[in-house]
Parts: structure tokens; sequence; C-alpha cells
């Protein structure tokens, strides 16, 4: 009989920034519990660059303008990290956080190539004036990593009429 060496399941990435509806993190907490896998909260902070990296994703970084420098910024926001508490208690989910920088879905790519994520979870843009000229701008995180990546991407709507905790593909 041979030996089984533990096996560490892909985890699931998603993507989350503060403000945030808490529906995107739930519906990437039960993704990784269906899989039973762990869940990494990425926050990316596109004012800085990375100058080494971790074998676990995470980085050590610098600003892109020194003269803006805040050394608040090389850490998960504080106040991110408790609603990600908050929205993640009842799950029952293995979850941690990383802060990646750079180009948004360049970050969370790398991420899950450097995990060997099972998917990346990212919301939508609001849907209002300004979120659609910011997505109109910027482009789409979701489409821009469902171009470059081998990996699904889930893009769950940030707002969904009448449907504030339940997906649409989820029994009553």
């Amino acid at each position: 009989m041979a030996d089984h060496a533990e096996v560490h399941k892909p985890p699931v990435v998603v993507g989350v920034a503060p403000g945030q509806p808490a529906r995107i993190v739930i519906q990437a907490a039960r993704f990784a519990a269906e899989f039973d896998t762990s869940l990494i909260c990425a926050h990316v902070n596109p004012g800085r660059f990375v100058v080494s990296e971790s074998a676990d994703g995470s980085v050590v970084s610098s600003p892109i303008d020194p003269d803006f420098a805040d050394n608040r910024e090389v850490e998960f926001d504080r106040e991110l990290a408790e609603t990600l508490s908050t929205v993640l208690t009842d799950t029952h989910v293995d979850w941690s956080t990383r802060v990646l920088v750079g180009d948004v879905p360049t970050a969370l790519g790398h991420l899950a190539d450097t995990v060997n994520a099972s998917m990346i979870v990212v919301g939508t843009h609001d849907r209002s004036f300004s979120g659609g000229v910011q997505e109109f701008f910027n482009r789409s995180i979701a489409i821009q990593l469902a171009h470059t990546q081998l990996r699904p991407v889930v893009v769950v709507p940030s707002r969904a009429p009448g449907a504030e905790s339940r997906m649409p593909w989820e029994s009553a």
C-alpha cells in the first residue's frame, strides 16, 4: 500500500477592495467550500511596483512616486481585513489575505499562477454612470483576466436586483 502525501488543493483567489459588496467574497467562499479548499483574498495597490516576491505570492514593493510614499500601503488594509473577517465568519473556510501591487489583472493573474489557483473570482463595477466610465477607461478587470488566464475567471455581479444573498443558480 502506498503512502499518500497530503495533497494541497488549489485555492480560490478573490480580488477584494474597500467598499466592495460582501456578496462577491461570500460567493468566492462558497466556491472554496464546494472545492474543499482555501480562499485567498487579494487586494491590489496600483500605486506600487514589485521589488521582490516570495514563493507564496506575497511581495515586497516600492511606491511608483516616492514623494507620496505611505508605509500603510505595504500592509493589508486593517478595515478591509476586519470586514472580511466579519463576512467570512460563518463560512468555515480557511482564508488568508495578500497585498499585491501593480496592474490589477496582471497581479491577480500572477498570484493565481503562483499558487496554482483553481479559479479567480472578481466582481463587476458599480452600474452607476461613474462605474461605467471607470470601466470604459480602465477596461474591465474580468475581461482582461478572461483573455489572459488558463483557469476559470468567475465574475460575480456587484448588485443583482432582488437577490442580495442568493445567486441565480442557487435554490431558494
